[in-house]
């Protein structure tokens, strides 16, 4: 069987969800994750049947790496049914959005952040490396807060930062089973994270639109279209790379 397994952590929603729809597209089956809406999973889970796809939809919480033993039995469960022993793409999509200054930004905040933004990727992608094919992709997701500054996401930029240097030594290391490593990073994008401010409100669209050289904020298809493309056969020489796609957003 010559079609591809994709794993997507938060694909039940937002620009996870945008991207197991275009990878689907392309003939490529899903396995996902949701954290809290089974409905929503399961929405998808026919909406991507419709498409030709199989998929199945697993709950997992990135910010509890105690359970990344007893998901990845669960992934092997999943994999079964779709009769392949291995996955080939692992995209760590799934993440929170935490708005405060450095100088208010609380302890807690902080650790939230690291557990789902960096921890949970760090050591979710290592509990699944026994499953991924040889030859596989894994795409981490940063943002263009690591690049450009705003005030009120020092923790989140952070987190973030710290993805796209461990992009790096994950596509080195790696380089061995020929697994291929990189990371995209979002500009603002119309989506409901981090309260939906970008597609509601529309002074901060209106800056994001005005500070982009394409003269708008992003669409999730944007992103979606981005993943998909960096999965894609012609992609596989890209390697320990750092994408932006921001529309070209504050150059």
């Amino acid at each position: 069987m010559n079609r591809k397994i994709a794993l997507i952590t938060g694909a039940s929603r937002g620009l996870g969800k945008n991207a197991a729809l275009h990878l689907a597209a392309q003939g490529v089956d899903i396995i996902g994750t949701y954290n809290s809406r089974a409905d929503e999973a399961q929405a998808l889970v026919q909406e991507l049947g419709t498409l030709g796809a199989q998929a199945v939809m697993l709950q997992l919480d990135v910010g509890r790496s105690e359970g990344f033993a007893e998901f990845a039995v669960r992934v092997e469960q999943a994999l079964q049914q779709l009769d392949r022993p291995r996955f080939d793409f692992l995209i760590n999509n799934a993440g929170i959005g935490v708005h405060a200054s450095f100088a208010d930004t609380t302890p807690e905040q902080f650790d939230l952040l690291m557990n789902v933004q960096l921890k949970g990727p760090f050591f979710l992608t290592q509990q699944l490396l026994p499953l991924i094919n040889d030859g596989g992709r894994i795409i981490n997701i940063s943002s263009g807060l690591a690049r450009f500054t705003l005030p009120g996401y020092a923790a989140y930029a952070a987190m973030k930062g710290a993805m796209e240097v461990l992009t790096r030594y994950q596509a080195k290391e790696l380089g061995a089973r020929q697994i291929a490593v990189n990371i995209l990073a979002p500009g603002a994008i119309e989506t409901d994270f981090g309260g939906g401010a970008v597609r509601d409100n529309s002074a901060l669209n209106a800056m994001v639109a005005s500070n982009t050289a394409l003269g708008r904020a992003g669409q999730p298809d944007d992103i979606g279209g981005a993943l998909a493309l960096l999965l894609s056969p012609g992609a596989q020489w890209i390697n320990g790379q750092r994408i932006e796609a921001s529309g070209g957003m504050f150059l």
